[in-house]
Protein backbone atom coordinates (compact mmCIF):
# COMPACT_ATOMS: atom_id res chain seq x y z
CA UNK A 1 0.00 0.00 0.00
CA UNK A 2 1.08 3.38 -1.23
CA UNK A 3 1.75 6.38 1.57
CA UNK A 4 -1.00 8.00 -0.88
CA UNK A 5 -2.97 5.14 -0.03
CA UNK A 6 -2.22 4.80 3.74
CA UNK A 7 -3.17 8.22 4.50
CA UNK A 8 -6.28 8.40 3.03
CA UNK A 9 -7.52 4.89 4.20
CA UNK A 10 -6.85 6.88 7.82
CA UNK A 11 -8.61 10.13 6.90
CA UNK A 12 -11.43 8.07 5.97
CA UNK A 13 -11.58 5.92 8.87
CA UNK A 14 -11.10 8.80 10.85
CA UNK A 15 -14.13 10.59 9.27
CA UNK A 16 -16.65 6.95 9.22
CA UNK A 17 -15.26 6.94 12.86
CA UNK A 18 -16.61 10.97 13.80
CA UNK A 19 -19.59 9.58 11.47
CA UNK A 20 -20.11 6.89 13.39
CA UNK A 21 -19.79 8.48 17.24
CA UNK A 22 -22.45 11.17 16.16
CA UNK A 23 -24.88 8.46 15.10
CA UNK A 24 -24.37 6.45 17.96
CA UNK A 25 -24.04 9.64 20.73
CA UNK A 26 -27.56 11.04 19.21
CA UNK A 27 -29.47 7.81 20.05
CA UNK A 28 -27.50 7.57 23.23
CA UNK A 29 -28.97 10.67 24.40
CA UNK A 30 -31.98 10.05 22.64
CA UNK A 31 -32.63 6.98 24.61
CA UNK A 32 -31.30 8.29 27.50
CA UNK A 33 -34.14 10.81 27.13
CA UNK A 34 -35.22 12.71 30.41
CA UNK A 35 -33.59 10.23 32.40
CA UNK A 36 -30.43 11.91 31.63
CA UNK A 37 -31.84 15.33 32.14
CA UNK A 38 -32.50 14.18 35.67
CA UNK A 39 -29.68 12.60 36.48
CA UNK A 40 -27.47 15.46 35.63
CA UNK A 41 -29.92 18.19 37.38
CA UNK A 42 -31.04 16.06 40.39
CA UNK A 43 -28.03 14.23 41.77
CA UNK A 44 -25.77 16.91 42.07
CA UNK A 45 -26.34 17.79 45.56
CA UNK A 46 -22.72 17.55 46.14
CA UNK A 47 -19.15 17.82 44.36
CA UNK A 48 -18.74 14.40 45.03
CA UNK A 49 -22.18 13.14 43.65
CA UNK A 50 -21.88 15.38 40.57
CA UNK A 51 -18.50 13.21 39.83
CA UNK A 52 -20.51 9.99 39.74
CA UNK A 53 -23.06 11.28 38.14
CA UNK A 54 -20.97 13.03 35.52
CA UNK A 55 -18.84 9.83 35.16
CA UNK A 56 -21.97 7.97 34.68
CA UNK A 57 -23.59 10.30 32.29
CA UNK A 58 -20.51 10.29 30.21
CA UNK A 59 -19.64 6.98 29.67
CA UNK A 60 -24.08 6.31 28.47
CA UNK A 61 -23.34 9.25 25.93
CA UNK A 62 -20.05 8.61 25.17
CA UNK A 63 -18.75 12.50 24.91
CA UNK A 64 -17.71 14.65 27.71
CA UNK A 65 -18.07 17.37 25.15
CA UNK A 66 -21.92 16.79 25.41
CA UNK A 67 -22.22 16.36 29.14
CA UNK A 68 -20.06 19.03 29.95
CA UNK A 69 -21.89 21.81 27.01
CA UNK A 70 -24.85 20.13 28.36
CA UNK A 71 -23.91 21.18 31.70
CA UNK A 72 -22.96 24.47 30.77
CA UNK A 73 -26.18 24.91 28.98
CA UNK A 74 -27.87 24.31 32.63
CA UNK A 75 -25.79 26.66 34.57
CA UNK A 76 -26.76 29.63 31.95
CA UNK A 77 -29.92 28.35 32.79
CA UNK A 78 -30.30 28.37 36.37
CA UNK A 79 -30.51 24.62 36.79
CA UNK A 80 -27.56 24.72 38.28
CA UNK A 81 -25.11 26.16 40.58
CA UNK A 82 -21.07 26.78 39.36
CA UNK A 83 -20.76 24.22 42.55
CA UNK A 84 -23.09 21.65 40.90
CA UNK A 85 -21.56 22.31 37.73
CA UNK A 86 -17.60 21.76 39.02
CA UNK A 87 -18.63 18.17 40.26
CA UNK A 88 -20.15 16.95 37.12
CA UNK A 89 -17.18 18.76 34.78
CA UNK A 90 -14.65 16.54 37.16
CA UNK A 91 -16.66 13.65 36.62
CA UNK A 92 -16.70 13.75 32.98
CA UNK A 93 -13.28 14.21 32.33
CA UNK A 94 -13.27 10.49 34.19
CA UNK A 95 -16.26 8.81 31.88
CA UNK A 96 -14.30 10.27 28.96
CA UNK A 97 -12.12 7.31 29.04
CA UNK A 98 -14.90 4.60 28.98
CA UNK A 99 -14.63 5.30 24.96
CA UNK A 100 -10.75 4.74 25.39
CA UNK A 101 -11.17 1.37 27.58
CA UNK A 102 -13.77 0.30 25.14
CA UNK A 103 -12.05 0.41 22.17
CA UNK A 104 -8.98 -1.08 23.79
CA UNK A 105 -10.64 -4.36 24.58
CA UNK A 106 -13.49 -5.23 22.06
CA UNK A 107 -11.48 -2.55 19.02
CA UNK A 108 -8.30 -4.32 18.75
CA UNK A 109 -8.72 -7.32 20.53
CA UNK A 110 -10.99 -9.01 17.99
CA UNK A 111 -11.34 -8.61 14.56
CA UNK A 112 -14.93 -7.03 14.52
CA UNK A 113 -15.08 -5.59 11.13
CA UNK A 114 -16.45 -8.17 9.25
CA UNK A 115 -19.72 -8.04 12.36
CA UNK A 116 -19.75 -4.51 11.54
CA UNK A 117 -20.03 -4.86 7.87
CA UNK A 118 -22.73 -7.51 8.15
CA UNK A 119 -24.75 -5.46 10.46
CA UNK A 120 -24.67 -2.15 9.11
CA UNK A 121 -27.26 -2.37 6.71
CA UNK A 122 -30.13 -3.76 8.29
CA UNK A 123 -29.51 -1.09 11.12
CA UNK A 124 -29.76 1.44 8.30
CA UNK A 125 -33.38 0.11 6.83
CA UNK A 126 -34.32 0.40 10.40
CA UNK A 127 -33.05 4.07 11.04
CA UNK A 128 -34.62 4.92 7.44
CA UNK A 129 -37.64 2.78 7.29
CA UNK A 130 -38.89 3.02 10.82
CA UNK A 131 -39.87 5.66 13.87
CA UNK A 132 -39.64 5.85 17.83
CA UNK A 133 -37.27 3.78 19.90
CA UNK A 134 -36.71 1.42 16.39
CA UNK A 135 -35.19 4.15 14.74
CA UNK A 136 -33.19 5.12 17.33
CA UNK A 137 -31.85 1.37 17.65
CA UNK A 138 -30.86 1.66 14.07
CA UNK A 139 -28.99 4.41 14.28
CA UNK A 140 -27.74 2.95 17.52
CA UNK A 141 -26.31 0.15 15.95
CA UNK A 142 -25.32 1.89 12.46
CA UNK A 143 -23.44 4.64 14.46
CA UNK A 144 -21.61 1.58 16.45
CA UNK A 145 -20.48 -0.52 13.43
CA UNK A 146 -19.14 2.50 11.38
CA UNK A 147 -17.27 3.08 14.86
CA UNK A 148 -15.74 -0.22 14.05
CA UNK A 149 -15.23 -0.05 10.25
CA UNK A 150 -13.53 3.72 10.66
CA UNK A 151 -11.39 2.16 12.98
CA UNK A 152 -10.39 -0.98 10.99
CA UNK A 153 -9.66 1.72 8.48
CA UNK A 154 -7.63 3.46 10.44
CA UNK A 155 -5.66 0.49 11.62
CA UNK A 156 -4.56 -0.06 8.12
CA UNK A 157 -3.41 3.33 7.07
CA UNK A 158 -1.47 3.35 10.62
CA UNK A 159 1.69 2.87 9.02
CA UNK A 160 5.03 4.79 8.34
CA UNK A 161 3.93 7.55 6.45
CA UNK A 162 1.29 8.87 8.87
CA UNK A 163 4.20 8.10 11.63
CA UNK A 164 7.12 9.81 9.60
CA UNK A 165 4.78 12.98 9.40
CA UNK A 166 3.45 12.63 12.98
CA UNK A 167 7.52 12.61 14.41
CA UNK A 168 9.04 14.67 11.81
CA UNK A 169 7.05 17.79 13.74
CA UNK A 170 8.58 16.30 17.09
CA UNK A 171 12.39 17.63 16.60
CA UNK A 172 14.07 17.24 19.75
CA UNK A 173 13.94 14.47 23.16
CA UNK A 174 12.36 14.67 26.60
CA UNK A 175 10.45 17.13 27.81
CA UNK A 176 10.33 19.82 24.81
CA UNK A 177 9.22 16.86 22.83
CA UNK A 178 6.42 15.96 25.24
CA UNK A 179 5.36 19.37 25.25
CA UNK A 180 4.98 19.24 21.07
CA UNK A 181 2.94 16.13 21.57
CA UNK A 182 0.92 17.53 24.07
CA UNK A 183 0.16 20.72 21.68
CA UNK A 184 -0.57 17.81 18.79
CA UNK A 185 -3.20 16.21 20.84
CA UNK A 186 -4.53 19.51 21.64
CA UNK A 187 -4.81 21.02 18.52
CA UNK A 188 -6.15 17.31 16.52
CA UNK A 189 -8.93 17.32 19.01
CA UNK A 190 -10.13 21.10 18.75
CA UNK A 191 -9.73 20.54 15.14
CA UNK A 192 -11.81 17.47 15.19
CA UNK A 193 -14.13 18.42 18.25
CA UNK A 194 -13.70 15.24 19.74
CA UNK A 195 -11.53 13.52 22.44
CA UNK A 196 -13.17 10.04 21.40
CA UNK A 197 -11.65 10.35 17.73
CA UNK A 198 -8.47 11.42 18.74
CA UNK A 199 -7.89 8.87 21.51
CA UNK A 200 -8.90 6.11 18.85
CA UNK A 201 -6.26 7.77 16.62
CA UNK A 202 -3.62 7.49 19.54
CA UNK A 203 -4.51 3.75 20.20
CA UNK A 204 -4.40 3.37 16.64
CA UNK A 205 -0.91 4.55 16.39
CA UNK A 206 0.02 2.93 19.45
CA UNK A 207 -0.77 -0.43 19.08
CA UNK A 208 1.25 -0.67 15.01
CA UNK A 209 4.12 0.45 16.75
CA UNK A 210 4.14 4.02 14.88
CA UNK A 211 4.72 6.04 18.40
CA UNK A 212 5.72 4.97 21.41
CA UNK A 213 3.54 4.73 25.13
CA UNK A 214 5.16 8.00 26.42
CA UNK A 215 4.72 9.79 22.98
CA UNK A 216 1.13 8.61 22.99
CA UNK A 217 0.63 9.38 26.77
CA UNK A 218 1.77 13.04 25.95
CA UNK A 219 -0.72 13.61 23.09
CA UNK A 220 -3.54 12.17 25.02
CA UNK A 221 -2.79 14.89 27.83
CA UNK A 222 -2.88 17.24 25.27
CA UNK A 223 -6.57 15.84 24.06
CA UNK A 224 -7.79 16.14 27.69
CA UNK A 225 -7.15 20.17 27.31
CA UNK A 226 -8.57 20.57 23.96
CA UNK A 227 -11.53 18.62 24.64
CA UNK A 228 -12.04 22.04 27.06
CA UNK A 229 -12.74 24.07 23.95
CA UNK A 230 -15.81 22.91 22.68
CA UNK A 231 -17.38 24.28 25.98
CA UNK A 232 -15.40 27.51 25.82
CA UNK A 233 -17.39 28.17 22.64
CA UNK A 234 -20.56 27.23 23.82
CA UNK A 235 -20.17 29.83 26.35
CA UNK A 236 -19.28 32.49 24.44
CA UNK A 237 -21.80 35.36 24.48
CA UNK A 238 -23.64 33.47 27.29
CA UNK A 239 -24.19 34.65 30.37
CA UNK A 240 -21.32 35.17 33.52
CA UNK A 241 -22.02 31.73 35.13
CA UNK A 242 -21.96 30.26 31.60
CA UNK A 243 -18.32 31.27 31.09
CA UNK A 244 -17.37 30.39 34.91
CA UNK A 245 -18.25 27.03 34.24
CA UNK A 246 -16.23 27.00 31.04
CA UNK A 247 -13.54 28.43 32.65
CA UNK A 248 -13.36 25.81 35.29
CA UNK A 249 -13.32 23.23 32.96
CA UNK A 250 -9.95 24.38 31.19
CA UNK A 251 -8.53 25.59 34.67
CA UNK A 252 -8.88 22.17 35.90
CA UNK A 253 -7.68 20.90 32.65
CA UNK A 254 -4.82 22.89 32.13
CA UNK A 255 -3.73 21.70 36.12
CA UNK A 256 -4.55 18.54 35.75
CA UNK A 257 -2.18 17.72 32.58
CA UNK A 258 0.57 20.69 33.80
CA UNK A 259 1.13 17.41 36.19
CA UNK A 260 0.68 14.71 34.31
CA UNK A 261 3.16 15.52 31.76
CA UNK A 262 6.34 15.36 34.04
CA UNK A 263 5.22 12.13 35.09
CA UNK A 264 5.36 10.83 31.89
CA UNK A 265 9.12 12.36 31.51
CA UNK A 266 10.15 11.18 34.63
CA UNK A 267 8.03 7.66 35.14
CA UNK A 268 8.38 6.07 31.57
CA UNK A 269 10.22 3.44 33.02
CA UNK A 270 7.25 2.36 35.14
CA UNK A 271 4.86 2.71 32.06
CA UNK A 272 6.84 0.28 30.13
CA UNK A 273 6.43 -2.02 32.55
CA UNK A 274 3.04 -1.81 33.03
CA UNK A 275 3.05 -1.91 29.63
CA UNK A 276 5.07 -4.99 29.53
CA UNK A 277 2.57 -7.16 32.15
CA UNK A 278 -0.62 -5.88 30.46
CA UNK A 279 0.17 -4.26 26.97
CA UNK A 280 0.65 -0.67 25.68
CA UNK A 281 -3.30 -0.06 25.15
CA UNK A 282 -4.04 -0.74 28.83
CA UNK A 283 -1.30 0.97 30.30
CA UNK A 284 -2.66 3.73 28.13
CA UNK A 285 -5.95 4.04 29.31
CA UNK A 286 -4.63 3.50 32.97
CA UNK A 287 -2.53 6.54 32.23
CA UNK A 288 -5.69 8.42 31.29
CA UNK A 289 -7.65 7.35 33.94
CA UNK A 290 -4.99 7.61 36.66
CA UNK A 291 -3.96 11.23 36.10
CA UNK A 292 -8.34 12.35 35.70
CA UNK A 293 -8.80 10.62 39.07
CA UNK A 294 -6.22 11.90 40.26
CA UNK A 295 -6.73 15.77 39.35
CA UNK A 296 -10.19 14.97 40.35
CA UNK A 297 -8.96 13.79 44.05
CA UNK A 298 -7.00 16.54 44.31
CA UNK A 299 -9.59 19.21 43.18
CA UNK A 300 -12.86 17.67 45.08
CA UNK A 301 -11.52 19.09 48.47
CA UNK A 302 -11.13 22.43 47.34
CA UNK A 303 -14.51 22.74 45.09
CA UNK A 304 -15.44 25.75 47.18
CA UNK A 305 -12.30 27.32 46.80
CA UNK A 306 -12.25 26.75 43.13
CA UNK A 307 -15.13 28.09 42.82
CA UNK A 308 -14.35 31.27 44.59
CA UNK A 309 -10.95 31.58 42.33
CA UNK A 310 -13.48 31.14 39.35
CA UNK A 311 -15.19 33.76 39.98
CA UNK A 312 -12.21 36.33 40.98
CA UNK A 313 -11.11 35.42 37.68
CA UNK A 314 -14.78 35.90 35.79
CA UNK A 315 -16.81 37.95 38.55
CA UNK A 316 -20.55 37.89 38.35
CA UNK A 317 -22.40 40.52 36.54
CA UNK A 318 -24.89 41.79 39.40
CA UNK A 319 -26.36 43.91 36.58
CA UNK A 320 -28.17 41.37 34.67
CA UNK A 321 -30.71 38.93 35.31
CA UNK A 322 -28.02 35.85 35.55
CA UNK A 323 -29.68 33.93 33.59
CA UNK A 324 -28.63 32.76 29.84
CA UNK A 325 -31.66 31.43 27.33
CA UNK A 326 -29.08 28.68 25.89
CA UNK A 327 -30.45 27.92 22.46
CA UNK A 328 -28.32 24.52 22.57
CA UNK A 329 -31.24 23.13 24.98
CA UNK A 330 -33.90 23.90 21.84
CA UNK A 331 -32.70 20.16 20.94
CA UNK A 332 -34.04 19.06 24.20
CA UNK A 333 -37.85 20.48 24.88
CA UNK A 334 -38.04 19.72 28.42
CA UNK A 335 -34.38 21.45 28.73
CA UNK A 336 -35.56 24.34 27.28
CA UNK A 337 -39.01 24.94 28.78
CA UNK A 338 -37.13 24.59 32.24
CA UNK A 339 -34.35 27.24 30.63
CA UNK A 340 -37.29 29.58 30.13
CA UNK A 341 -38.91 28.56 33.43
CA UNK A 342 -35.94 30.00 35.17
CA UNK A 343 -35.49 32.77 33.13
CA UNK A 344 -39.14 33.68 34.14
CA UNK A 345 -38.31 33.20 37.39
CA UNK A 346 -35.31 35.70 37.21
CA UNK A 347 -37.32 38.19 35.61
CA UNK A 348 -40.52 37.81 37.99
CA UNK A 349 -37.83 38.46 41.23
CA UNK A 350 -36.73 41.67 39.43
CA UNK A 351 -39.93 42.90 39.00
CA UNK A 352 -41.51 41.81 42.03
CA UNK A 353 -38.60 43.23 44.51
CA UNK A 354 -38.76 46.19 42.25
CA UNK A 355 -42.75 46.96 43.08
CA UNK A 356 -42.43 45.86 46.61
CA UNK A 357 -39.37 48.50 47.28
CA UNK A 358 -42.07 51.05 45.67
CA UNK A 359 -44.95 50.13 47.82
CA UNK A 360 -43.33 50.65 51.06
CA UNK A 361 -43.39 53.92 53.23
CA UNK A 362 -42.00 55.87 51.97
CA UNK A 363 -41.80 54.66 48.75
CA UNK A 364 -38.54 54.57 46.65
CA UNK A 365 -38.81 54.51 42.96
CA UNK A 366 -35.08 53.82 42.24
CA UNK A 367 -35.79 50.12 41.54
CA UNK A 368 -37.93 50.47 39.44
CA UNK A 369 -36.02 52.77 36.99
CA UNK A 370 -33.60 50.34 36.89
CA UNK A 371 -35.91 47.58 35.49
CA UNK A 372 -35.41 49.80 32.12
CA UNK A 373 -32.13 48.67 31.54
CA UNK A 374 -32.81 45.11 32.06
CA UNK A 375 -36.21 44.02 31.81
CA UNK A 376 -37.40 44.59 28.70
CA UNK A 377 -34.84 42.83 26.78
CA UNK A 378 -35.40 40.01 29.02
CA UNK A 379 -38.50 39.57 27.98
CA UNK A 380 -38.36 40.30 23.82
CA UNK A 381 -35.38 37.12 24.72
CA UNK A 382 -37.76 35.11 26.97
CA UNK A 383 -40.63 35.61 24.60
CA UNK A 384 -38.40 34.70 21.32
CA UNK A 385 -36.77 31.76 23.23
CA UNK A 386 -40.32 30.42 24.33
CA UNK A 387 -41.58 30.47 20.62
CA UNK A 388 -38.84 28.58 19.45
CA UNK A 389 -39.04 25.52 21.85
CA UNK A 390 -40.38 22.31 19.63
CA UNK A 391 -42.89 20.99 21.39
CA UNK A 392 -44.88 19.85 18.67
CA UNK A 393 -45.57 16.39 19.26
CA UNK A 394 -44.14 16.28 22.85
CA UNK A 395 -45.65 15.04 25.79
CA UNK A 396 -48.91 16.41 27.21
CA UNK A 397 -47.36 17.66 30.67
CA UNK A 398 -44.35 19.41 28.15
CA UNK A 399 -47.43 21.04 25.94
CA UNK A 400 -49.05 22.31 29.47
CA UNK A 401 -45.92 23.94 30.40
CA UNK A 402 -45.55 25.64 27.02
CA UNK A 403 -48.73 27.39 26.98
CA UNK A 404 -48.52 28.39 30.83
CA UNK A 405 -45.03 30.02 30.09
CA UNK A 406 -46.27 31.61 27.17
CA UNK A 407 -49.38 33.01 29.45
CA UNK A 408 -47.01 33.86 32.26
CA UNK A 409 -44.63 36.03 30.24
CA UNK A 410 -47.45 38.28 28.67
CA UNK A 411 -48.52 38.42 32.32
CA UNK A 412 -44.90 39.48 32.98
CA UNK A 413 -44.78 42.08 29.93
CA UNK A 414 -48.59 43.57 31.49
CA UNK A 415 -47.23 44.02 34.82
CA UNK A 416 -43.39 45.72 34.03
CA UNK A 417 -45.80 48.13 32.05
CA UNK A 418 -47.65 49.29 35.12
CA UNK A 419 -44.00 49.19 36.83
CA UNK A 420 -43.65 52.11 34.49
CA UNK A 421 -46.70 54.51 36.31
CA UNK A 422 -44.52 55.65 38.58
CA UNK A 423 -46.97 59.04 39.36
CA UNK A 424 -49.89 56.51 40.42
CA UNK A 425 -47.47 54.28 42.56
CA UNK A 426 -46.45 57.09 44.47
CA UNK A 427 -49.85 58.29 45.34
CA UNK A 428 -51.04 55.15 46.62
CA UNK A 429 -49.10 55.22 50.06
CA UNK A 430 -50.95 58.85 50.98
CA UNK A 431 -54.46 57.01 50.43
CA UNK A 432 -55.87 56.50 53.46
CA UNK A 433 -57.85 53.65 52.03
CA UNK A 434 -55.64 52.29 49.52
CA UNK A 435 -51.89 52.14 51.72
CA UNK A 436 -53.09 49.55 53.43
CA UNK A 437 -53.41 46.84 50.94
CA UNK A 438 -50.78 48.36 48.64
CA UNK A 439 -48.40 47.90 51.33
CA UNK A 440 -49.82 43.92 52.08
CA UNK A 441 -49.14 43.81 48.32
CA UNK A 442 -45.30 44.89 48.46
CA UNK A 443 -44.42 42.59 51.39
CA UNK A 444 -46.39 39.66 49.74
CA UNK A 445 -44.05 40.47 46.54
CA UNK A 446 -41.16 40.86 48.43
CA UNK A 447 -41.18 37.85 50.24
CA UNK A 448 -42.07 36.18 46.74
CA UNK A 449 -38.93 37.68 44.82
CA UNK A 450 -36.14 36.47 47.80
CA UNK A 451 -37.67 32.94 48.15
CA UNK A 452 -38.87 33.15 51.51
CA UNK A 453 -42.11 31.95 51.04
CA UNK A 454 -44.61 31.15 48.16
CA UNK A 455 -47.53 33.23 48.97
CA UNK A 456 -50.63 32.57 46.16
CA UNK A 457 -53.19 31.88 48.97
CA UNK A 458 -52.41 35.55 50.28
CA UNK A 459 -52.47 36.98 46.64
CA UNK A 460 -55.78 35.46 46.23
CA UNK A 461 -57.53 36.44 49.33
CA UNK A 462 -55.74 40.39 48.77
CA UNK A 463 -57.53 40.13 44.91
CA UNK A 464 -60.48 39.00 46.93
CA UNK A 465 -60.84 41.59 49.45
CA UNK A 466 -59.08 44.21 47.32
CA UNK A 467 -61.91 44.22 45.41
CA UNK A 468 -64.42 44.49 47.54
CA UNK A 469 -63.25 47.60 48.44
CA UNK A 470 -62.68 49.01 45.58
CA UNK A 471 -66.15 48.32 44.37
CA UNK A 472 -67.26 50.78 47.25
CA UNK A 473 -64.36 53.16 47.52
CA UNK A 474 -65.01 53.90 43.28
CA UNK A 475 -69.07 54.92 44.27
CA UNK A 476 -68.15 56.62 47.18
CA UNK A 477 -65.39 58.94 45.08
CA UNK A 478 -68.09 59.10 42.74
CA UNK A 479 -70.67 60.43 44.67
CA UNK A 480 -68.09 63.47 46.17
CA UNK A 481 -68.73 61.74 49.67
CA UNK A 482 -65.09 61.01 50.51
CA UNK A 483 -63.29 63.57 52.75
CA UNK A 484 -60.11 65.05 51.04
CA UNK A 485 -60.71 64.86 47.53
CA UNK A 486 -62.10 68.05 46.47
CA UNK A 487 -62.77 67.89 42.88
CA UNK A 488 -62.64 65.91 39.71
CA UNK A 489 -58.78 66.02 39.03
CA UNK A 490 -58.44 64.61 42.82
CA UNK A 491 -61.09 61.52 41.74
CA UNK A 492 -59.71 60.55 38.51
CA UNK A 493 -56.22 60.76 40.09
CA UNK A 494 -57.47 58.29 42.93
CA UNK A 495 -59.43 56.04 40.96
CA UNK A 496 -56.49 55.27 38.44
CA UNK A 497 -54.43 54.33 41.08
CA UNK A 498 -56.74 51.93 42.58
CA UNK A 499 -57.08 50.59 39.37
CA UNK A 500 -53.64 50.24 38.83
CA UNK A 501 -53.31 48.67 42.49
CA UNK A 502 -56.42 46.14 41.79
CA UNK A 503 -54.53 45.25 37.91
CA UNK A 504 -51.42 44.66 38.98
CA UNK A 505 -52.25 42.62 41.76
CA UNK A 506 -54.71 40.46 39.28
CA UNK A 507 -50.87 40.23 37.05
CA UNK A 508 -49.33 39.09 40.09
CA UNK A 509 -51.83 36.30 40.98
CA UNK A 510 -51.41 34.96 37.21
CA UNK A 511 -48.06 35.18 37.48
CA UNK A 512 -47.92 32.50 39.91
CA UNK A 513 -50.56 31.12 39.22
CA UNK A 514 -48.92 30.25 35.87
CA UNK A 515 -45.77 29.38 37.45
CA UNK A 516 -47.70 26.77 39.68
CA UNK A 517 -48.98 25.37 36.29
CA UNK A 518 -46.14 24.72 34.47
CA UNK A 519 -44.11 23.43 37.78
CA UNK A 520 -47.08 21.09 38.07
CA UNK A 521 -46.75 20.00 34.34
CA UNK A 522 -42.75 20.00 34.91
CA UNK A 523 -42.50 18.20 38.18
CA UNK A 524 -40.95 15.31 37.06
CA UNK A 525 -38.38 17.30 35.35
CA UNK A 526 -34.78 18.04 37.33
CA UNK A 527 -35.41 20.72 39.62
CA UNK A 528 -34.30 24.43 39.48
CA UNK A 529 -31.58 25.43 42.09
CA UNK A 530 -32.72 27.04 45.61
CA UNK A 531 -34.74 30.21 44.45
CA UNK A 532 -36.30 29.13 41.11
CA UNK A 533 -39.47 28.03 40.45
CA UNK A 534 -38.91 24.66 40.82
CA UNK A 535 -37.33 23.35 44.14
CA UNK A 536 -37.85 19.65 44.67
CA UNK A 537 -36.80 20.42 48.43
CA UNK A 538 -40.05 23.73 48.92
CA UNK A 539 -42.46 22.39 50.14
CA UNK A 540 -45.92 22.33 48.48
CA UNK A 541 -48.19 25.14 48.68
CA UNK A 542 -50.95 24.20 51.17
CA UNK A 543 -53.06 26.92 49.51
CA UNK A 544 -55.96 25.89 47.53
CA UNK A 545 -56.44 25.84 43.82
CA UNK A 546 -56.16 29.23 42.14
CA UNK A 547 -59.10 28.89 39.55
CA UNK A 548 -58.59 30.43 36.10
CA UNK A 549 -58.41 33.71 35.10
CA UNK A 550 -60.55 36.08 35.91
CA UNK A 551 -60.26 39.75 33.92
CA UNK A 552 -59.59 42.58 36.26
CA UNK A 553 -62.04 45.28 36.15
Amino acid sequence: MTETQQILNALGGLGLFLLGMSLMGDALRELAGSRLRRLLARFTTSPLRGVMTGALATSVVQSSSAITVMTVGFVGAGLLTLGQALGIVFGANIGTTATGWLLSIFGFGFDLRAGAMAALLPASLALLLTRGRTARIGRLGAGLALILIGLGLMQEGAGEAIGRILLQSVDGSGMLALLKLAGIGLVATVLIQSSSATIALTLVLLQSGTIGLPEAAAMVVGMNVGTTFTALMAALGGSRQMKQTAIANLLFNLVTGTLALPFVALASGPLENLARETGPLTALMAFHTGFNLAGTALFLPFTTPFCRLVRWLVPDDRETLNVSLDRILLQEPEAALLAAHGAATAIRNKIFLALSRALCTPPDLRFLSALVTRVPGGLDELEDYITSIPVAGSETRQRQAFSALLHLTDHLRRLYGRSRQSPRIALLPTDPLLARPASALGTILQRIATGRQCETSRLARLETLLHRRVRRYRQTLLRGAYPGHAGPQHIFLHTDAMRWLERSLHHARQIMHYGETAQAALREAPGLQKGGIISPKRKKDSSPAVRAPRQAP
